[in-house]
This record gives C-alpha cells, sequence and structure tokens, in this order.
C-alpha cells in the first residue's frame, strides 16, 4: 500500500492551540465517543477519518476493543453493519508496518471471490497511510500470478480457502508467521463446503495466534468449531433479535395452507399501506419463483412488483435484486431463510411468514428485521393446521400469551391477535389466481414444482416440542371456532361475513355412523353388532364429553391459578365383569377427589428457597462461551429441495473383496477427495506431480 505524504500537521488531535479556538473559556471539553476513544495510532485514524467514519457502528463499538485486547472472539453481525471495519482497523493497528522480513501476518478467508475482492479494496482504503502490502489469493486467477504475488512478502492474505490450500501445497507455504486469522462470513464458508480446507490451513497455523470469526447466524457446526479451533474466545452479540420490540405488531392469521397464496395476495392488496415495503419469508426457493411470477401476472404492478433472493441465487443478480428492494423500484422482496441471512434492511415496516418458522428463534430472527430505530412495523403470519404445534413453541418461547378473536375483539389493537380468514376473500382471490394459471403455462409448471419442494421441507424440518403437539390437540376445536379476525371487519360488514358460520359447520361435519351402519339392509348381522356396540359405548363417550367441556376456555385474561381451579374432572372407576353378568353396562363415578386447602404463608417464618431478585440476578450473571453459542444457535433449513434431507441412514452394501458390508459412499483417508472452486473433484493433496 502506498503511503501519501503524511505530516503531523496534517493530523493533530486536540491540543492547546485548537482548544484556544474552539474553546476559548478554557472549559474541559467531554471525551469522544467515536474512534478517537479507542485509542488508534495517526495513520489508522487519518484514514478512518478520510473514509468518512464518524461515529463506530454498534458491532464496531463491541468488537474493536475486545480485538486489540488480543482476545479471540466469535461476533454475530449482519452484512452492512460495518463489520469489515470491525476486523480490518484492529489489524491495522496490530501490524503497524512492513516486514520485508517476515511472511504473512494477517489472513482472511472469505467464502466467494466477491466478497474478498470488497474486502481488498476496502482495506486499501484504510491502509493507506501505511506500507503493508495486501494481495488476493482466488480462484479463477493464473497460479503464476499468485505465485509472484506471495514472493514480494505481503503483511495481508485476502483468499478463498480452495485456491489458498492449493497454493499452500504446491508452494510449500509457511505460515508461521501469521498471528491474526479472520473467518468472514463464516456460515457461509462451512455451508458452501469449506471446511476439509479450512481445517488443513488450521493445521498450518502456529498456535501462538489471535482468531476472528464473523458471522450472519450461528449453527451447530460452526458452534462447534468455534470451540475446538478459538481459545477462550468471547461472544459478541447485538441481541436485537431476541427479544421482541415494543413498536412491533404481531398479526396471527389461520388458514389452510392452500389458501395461504389467496390471502397473501389480499393482505398486499387491501392490508399494508401502498407506500410501505414488504419481505416474504418462504419455505424453498421453488416458493420464490412461483409467488414472483404470480405477482407480476397482477394488474396492479405498484402493489406486487417483487424481487427474489434465494441461496443458490447467482451472486450478481442476488446483489441486483437486492439493490432494487433497498432503491425502493419494487414493493415486494421474497426470500428464504438462509437467504436472508446477513441481509440488512434498516427501514423494513412489514413481514409476512407465508411459512410459518419451525423454529421460535427464527421466527425472532424473521421479525427482528422490523420496527427498528423507533419506527413502527407488523408480522404477519400465516398458520396452517400443521403449524399450529409452532405457533406454540413461539408463544412460549416470547413469553406472551396470543389473544384469540371473538365477536368482542377490539378492532383497534391487533396485537398478538389470532383470528380466521373470512371465506369470502378466499373465494374472491382464489378465482383470480384461477383465471390467471389457466392461461399461463409457466405458473402450472411452478406450482407443481413449489408443491414437491413443500413435501421435502415437511420432511426436514424439526419437530415441535411434545408439550406444544399436546396444546394444539387440546384447543384444536377451540381455534377452529375462532371468530374472524377484527382487521377483516374494517374492509367486509357483519352481513358479508354472516355465511362464514354455515361454512364452518360444513368444514367441521363428519358422520357418527360407520361402514356397517351405511346401508343396514346390506349387512344386517354388521349393523345389529354396531348397534349394540353404540349402545354400550354411549354412556362412556357421554362422559368423556362432558369431561372435555370442563377444560378451560380459551381466555387470555385468566391466570394459571384460575385456570387450574377450572380443571376438577371427576375420576371414573370402570368395572370389567362377564358379558353374561347382570351389571355388565354398570359404570359408577367414584367420589370427587376432595380439595385441599392450601395453607397461608406466614411470611414472618416462612424461608423461601430462592432470593426474591433471582430472576433479575439470573439475567445479569455472566455465561461461559458455550452456554452463549447454545442461545445463540440457529439452523436453517436448506432452501433447495435436491438438498433438503431428513435423517441420514447410511445404506451399507456387501463388498465382495473385503467380504464384509461397507458403507455406501465411504471412502479410505488415504484416498480423500475434495471439491474444487470450479466443481471438480481432485485428490486431496492438490499436488500437481503426485
Amino acid at each position: 500500500m502506498e503511503n501519501d505524504d503524511f505530516t503531523q500537521e496534517d493530523f493533530t488531535f486536540d491540543d492547546e492551540s485548537s482548544n484556544k479556538k474552539k474553546n476559548p473559556k478554557g472549559k474541559k471539553k467531554n471525551k469522544s465517543s467515536g474512534f478517537q476513544s479507542f485509542g488508534l495510532s495517526a495513520p489508522v485514524f487519518k484514514a478512518v477519518v478520510k473514509r468518512g467514519y464518524k461515529v463506530p457502528t454498534p458491532i464496531q463499538r463491541k468488537a474493536i476493543p475486545v480485538i486489540l485486547k488480543n482476545r479471540d472472539v466469535v461476533a454475530m453481525a449482519r452484512t452492512g453493519s460495518g463489520k469489515t471495519a470491525a476486523f480490518l482497523i484492529p489489524m491495522f493497528e496490530k501490524l503497524k508496518g512492513h516486514d520485508p522480513n517476515s511472511g504473512p501476518r494477517a489472513l482472511i478467508l472469505s467464502p466467494t471471490r466477491e466478497l474478498a475482492l470488497q474486502t481488498l479494496k476496502f482495506s486499501l482504503q484504510l491502509g493507506k497511510f501505511t506500507d503493508l502490502i495486501a494481495t488476493a489469493i482466488l480462484g479463477g486467477e493464473k497460479l503464476e500470478e499468485q505465485f509472484s504475488n506471495l514472493h514480494a512478502h505481503p503483511d495481508i492474505i485476502i483468499a478463498t480457502p480452495g485456491r489458498f490450500m492449493h497454493l499452500c501445497i504446491e508452494m510449500d507455504l509457511k505460515l508461521h508467521d501469521v498471528k491474526y486469522v479472520v473467518f468472514d462470513e463464516a456460515d457461509r464458508l462451512f455451508e458452501m463446503g469449506f471446511q476439509e480446507q479450512i481445517n488443513d490451513i488450521i493445521k498450518r497455523l502456529p498456535s501462538q495466534r489471535q482468531t476472528l470469526l464473523f458471522s450472519a447466524t450461528l449453527s451447530k457446526v460452526l458452534a462447534e468449531f468455534a470451540k475446538a479451533g478459538l481459545y477462550e474466545p468471547e461472544l459478541i452479540r447485538l441481541d436485537l433479535e431476541m427479544k421482541l420490540n415494543d413498536n412491533l405488531k404481531l398479526l396471527f392469521f389461520h388458514s389452510r395452507h392452500d389458501d395461504k397464496t389467496a390471502l397473501l395476495l389480499y393482505v398486499l392488496r387491501s392490508v399494508i399501506p401502498v407506500d410501505q415495503q414488504v419481505v416474504i419469508f418462504v419455505a424453498t426457493r421453488h416458493h420464490c419463483e412461483y409467488l414472483r411470477e404470480l405477482l407480476e401476472q397482477q394488474p396492479q404492478q405498484e402493489l406486487f412488483s417483487a424481487v427474489t433472493i434465494y441461496s443458490s441465487l447467482d451472486h450478481s443478480t442476488r446483489k441486483i435484486n437486492l439493490g432494487r428492494y433497498q432503491s425502493g423500484k419494487v414493493r415486494v422482496l421474497i426470500v428464504t431463510d438462509i437467504a436472508a441471512r446477513g441481509i440488512d434492511i434498516p427501514s423494513l415496516d412489514n413481514v409476512i411468514n407465508y411459512n410459518f418458522s419451525p423454529t421460535p428463534k427464527l421466527f425472532l430472527h424473521r421479525v427482528g428485521r422490523v420496527a427498528r430505530a423507533g419506527r413502527m412495523g407488523t408480522a404477519y403470519s400465516f398458520i396452517s393446521s400443521d403449524e399450529l404445534s409452532y405457533l406454540f413453541d413461539v408463544q412460549e418461547f416470547i413469553g406472551k400469551t396470543l389473544i384469540y378473536a371473538s365477536n368482542e375483539s377490539n378492532a383497534d389493537d391487533y396485537h398478538l391477535l389470532f383470528g380466521n380468514v373470512p371465506q369470502t376473500i378466499i373465494d374472491e382471490e382464489s378465482e383470480t389466481i384461477r383465471k390467471i394459471t389457466e392461461i399461463n403455462v409457466d405458473l402450472i409448471n411452478l406450482f407443481k414444482v413449489q408443491q414437491n419442494g413443500y413435501l421435502h421441507y415437511v420432511k426436514s424440518r424439526p419437530p415441535s416440542s411434545y408439550a406444544s403437539i399436546k396444546q394444539t390437540k387440546q384447543y384444536y376445536k377451540q381455534i377452529m371456532d375462532m371468530a374472524i379476525h377484527p382487521i377483516f371487519k374494517e374492509i367486509y360488514s357483519i352481513e358479508d361475513l354472516t355465511p362464514n358460520s354455515l361454512i364452518k359447520q360444513l368444514k367441521s361435519f363428519r358422520t357418527k355412523n360407520t361402514i356397517f351402519e351405511v346401508n343396514p339392509s346390506a349387512s344386517n348381522a354388521a349393523c345389529a353388532i354396531m348397534k349394540r356396540k353404540r349402545a354400550h359405548d354411549d354412556k362412556l363417550i357421554l362422559k368423556h364429553g362432558k369431561k372435555d367441556q370442563s377444560l378451560p376456555e380459551i381466555n387470555n385474561d385468566s391466570d394459571d391459578d384460575d385456570q387450574r381451579k377450572t380443571l376438577e374432572v371427576d375420576n371414573m372407576t370402570i368395572t370389567i365383569q362377564d358379558p353374561n353378568g347382570p351389571n355388565y353396562d354398570s359404570m359408577e363415578p367414584s367420589q370427587k377427589k376432595k380439595k385441599k386447602n392450601r395453607r397461608e404463608v406466614d411470611k414472618e417464618f416462612f424461608i423461601p428457597y430462592q432470593p426474591p431478585d433471582f430472576q433479575r440476578e439470573k439475567g445479569l450473571e455472566i455465561h461461559s462461551f458455550e452456554r452463549q453459542t447454545h442461545d445463540a444457535v440457529i439452523d436453517m433449513a436448506n432452501d433447495d429441495g435436491t438438498q433438503m434431507k431428513g435423517p441420514t441412514i447410511q445404506k451399507k452394501k456387501w463388498d465382495r473383496r473385503k467380504k464384509k458390508f461397507v458403507t455406501v459412499g465411504q471412502t479410505d483417508g488415504k484416498t480423500k477427495k475434495i471439491k474444487t472452486e470450479s466443481g471438480q473433484w481432485i485428490q486431496a493433496s492438490y499436488k500437481t506431480d503426485v
């Protein structure tokens, strides 16, 4: 890096002369909270000022002081949050100047060529007033040029893992001088299959080094790597997504899975204001393509203009689509969870969970993108019957109780309100979709593909908790009988919504007759047996029905103690006797179990088992890195149907030569292969002479 003309006069701190001009009364000046507080050297600070930085971002404010103390760091930061400067500024502060007698002293690994080139460009700007030399080692470039660049003794290497490992082995490159290692976007490094190369590179690095790991999210694989490859690391996270913002409103709509598309069109057209942008979260990339094509066919493009982002999308297309959305040229952004990781949109107003998140942490990761910087935001969630258990998981995780819609629901406050959707809306929008699909062959094909992709997604998504499944079974009937969500009553009158009750009754109708009773004349013997069985079981069924009616109603204003009081169900004893006996059908309920009166506690003599400020102290205690990473881990399912797999089952086949069963696809450690940047599988040695 070139060293421009730099003198002490060009860069001065608050000396006496400047204080006399700016502060003639000689009053004590307040300590700055900007980059001056980090104690940076003059060349680094001047480059920061010349770059236009005035106030550090939150991730920079937290990470830079810790990095300057030579601590290993695992930082969770999105793209656009200033994370690149968070590890480049301390790097220049530590390296100081060029050392021609040593090898590379800093190594930055990036998952893609584009990100590596962007980091190189940024490092040239921040290192403008130093004589440090930086070079990029990227796949697709000529090896001869990269050989010559490494022979020039660069101080900083910015590389992609595959090509850098190739050069390390070809040149027998010594990395014993490296003392500063950065894994940029580490989640993508492991996701793209670079774990083998990263482990090989780490073995070549000295044990006395500082390792930094920057990632948008923390997966289980990444957390395990951080525990093994870092020494007493410190986890840095902004904790913006682990709690709900007070300005965020959560709305929940119960809808069949096939009706979600119709509901989406109505919400975009009539519920969300025209001047507000929307992000739609879907399960697979096939949903992205189908919804984008469907929205493009709508007549009002100012309402339905959309772009997509998913993991297998080309990087340049992804960048163009994101730029169009951030500039306001399109209103709707359709994304998958794994693709939206790292995207930062500060002024986002609305989020739609088209497919509900399978984990509570993922739900907070989605809705945490809205209602920032004092802005109001709304999150709309479409809940189908198979997603109800995941909704109860989220309710337990966020610690807030959902409000079930009733005819008396307040139309002014929609927060945490869960209600049904009028069938009138579904019918109108479904007819619109049907007319568009009939004349568009691409839509028909995309619809079939997204249906198949959803089947793969359902098989691969994690199961909900047992308690949530139990709650779903308990409250399923009450949820089906919920009233219409009040947000729809502003557009539709009560008269328009009255036929909904009849349709709901038809949907919930189930015949009580069995197949033996459908045609009594066909099988009189079977019908007679069924009648005798029904006469015998009616008493038990009636008793069980009364028990279900005594269950607590969905009343969100009642406390847990009140709900426990309503759960007083008679214990029953069923005596099985000889069928020929006189009292075969008798069934007598036992006496009610007497409820013990709870003794009032005298506070003067009662010693509590935990202090009164236990919860507050628990929230302030310092956890270990293992505990912190366990709380921060978010696993996201792949958005490509071909890559979605459930629990992997190792298949074995008989090997005639070895005379035993071997695992299919298992390779010997001596013949291990690695996938290169071009997608070719080559020997792990990378040696051209072998």
